[in-house]
């Protein structure tokens, strides 16, 4: 499953037209979708986390295992899931792209240009913001380099060091949570070019600490990180993420970004092609 955006861009007042070819895929997409038991499929396999087996998805839904077999490679021939046989058994996965395609597609013919409303709620009353300090640095990296270990976190395969993001990020736009006095994670934003024309364009990061992850911590930082981009006039954020690391992607619609396209095999990463998801947020008044 790939995805782009309408090929044709008009100013404000004349909306741009959805492409045939687009409403063509989409319209597949849809078509395999409107038939409940597939989607009640979708869901169970989007929602493990893993790959699960028929035999599971079977017993979980209370349907056959001829029903069930005969919906999933329907799925797996729009490309919403991946089979592969492991050996009796054949495990089930879903397709990361289409957790980033399937919610772009409705976006572009509902013609949703607008960002979403910001920001996260229910933010944690026990996680901390506040500037990075140079006493910070030490845990900053580390916590990057606990990112890098993940896997899906960035194509970086060590930590830069202090000099390298010192001189990189932008000096009013480096955020660190705190649990219980101890640095859980951070935010970051640097400059996408150095013409003046997009002075108010920034790449953004949030990196959680291990044994911080799901309290939070991310809600929390991005929170910060985007009101003050807005308060600052940033007027474009802009971040790349894995379409493995669905919960980064979740956390960014949360705060208004939204999801432009799939960079397909865009870099190497030990070894092996990787797209990335581009995500942008407009800040809801525009440039000033």
């Amino acid at each position: 499953m790939s995805v782009s955006l309408p090929r044709t861009v008009l100013p404000p007042e004349q909306p741009a037209q959805l492409a045939p070819q687009d409403a063509a895929t989409y319209a597949e997409w849809f078509a395999c979708l409107a038939e409940p038991t597939r989607v009640r499929l979708l869901h169970a396999v989007a929602a493990a986390g893993c790959s699960v087996t028929v035999g599971e998805l079977t017993e979980q839904l209370g349907i056959s295992q001829s029903t069930c077999s005969h919906h999933l490679r329907k799925l797996a021939d729009v490309g919403f899931v991946l089979l592969r046989r492991e050996g009796t058994a054949t495990l089930v996965s879903v397709n990361p792209a289409c957790c980033t395609g399937l919610p772009h597609a409705a976006d572009a013919v509902m013609g949703v240009l607008a960002p979403r409303p910001c920001c996260p709620e229910d933010l944690p009353t026990d996680v901390g913001v506040r500037p990075l300090e140079a006493a910070d640095w030490p845990a900053v990296r580390r916590i990057y380099a606990e990112g890098i270990a993940t896997g899906n976190a960035t194509f970086e395969t060590e930590a830069p060091d202090r000099r390298a993001l010192d001189h990189t990020w932008l000096p009013d736009h480096r955020w660190v949570a705190e649990v219980d006095g101890e640095v859980a994670g951070w935010a970051a934003a640097k400059p996408v070019s150095d013409r003046p024309v997009y002075a108010g364009v920034a790449e953004t990061s949030v990196y959680v600490g291990d044994g911080y992850r799901g309290r939070g911590v991310g809600r929390t930082l991005i929170h910060r990180q985007v009101t003050a981009a807005d308060a600052a006039g940033l007027w474009t954020l802009q971040t790349s993420i894995f379409p493995e690391n669905r919960a980064s992607i979740a956390l960014h619609h949360s705060a208004g970004y939204r999801t432009l396209g799939v960079r397909e095999r865009i870099g190497r990463h030990h070894g092996v092609w990787r797209d990335t998801v581009l995500l942008e947020r407009r800040r809801v008044d525009g440039p000033s």
